[in-house]
């Protein structure tokens, strides 16, 4: 069912100064800002040759990453993110065998425009998982 590591995501308090790191430090490419209003984020993405690091900001009041930033200032680990060839089997295995998957279970469009999914931290050692159908 699982794939490869698609990204890990990193929420960070300054989206400009973490973008400015990875590219002028560490050589890396690093895309614009993309602001994805429905997950409340603004992200940029960093490319590796075997995947990808997601830094995440908040995007309005409301975002579920403004909650992770005041619980961590300095930023961390948000989630991680891994591919599966069929979301909707994937779902329905996990669901099957009591795992749970956050909000209303449907998929919705992540960063990449495929669906995606979250899966409740508390099942996974407390590490949010994200699934993206590739």
């Amino acid at each position: 069912m699982i794939g490869a590591l698609n990204h890990v995501a990193i929420a960070v308090p300054d989206l400009g100064a973490a973008a400015a790191l990875y590219r002028d430090v560490l050589g890396a490419e690093v895309s614009r800002p993309q602001d994805l209003p429905a997950h409340g984020v603004r992200v940029v993405f960093v490319t590796l040759c075997n995947a990808k690091i997601e830094l995440l900001h908040p995007l309005g009041e409301h975002s579920p990453i403004r909650g992770f930033l005041t619980r961590n200032p300095a930023g961390g680990i948000h989630h991680v993110c891994y591919e599966v060839s069929d979301i909707l089997a994937a779902r329905a295995r996990l669901v099957a065998r009591g795992l749970r998957v956050l909000g209303s279970g449907q998929p919705e469009i992540g960063a990449h425009g495929k669906p995606v999914l979250f899966l409740h931290p508390k099942d996974w050692a407390g590490t949010l998982i994200e699934l993206e159908e590739v």
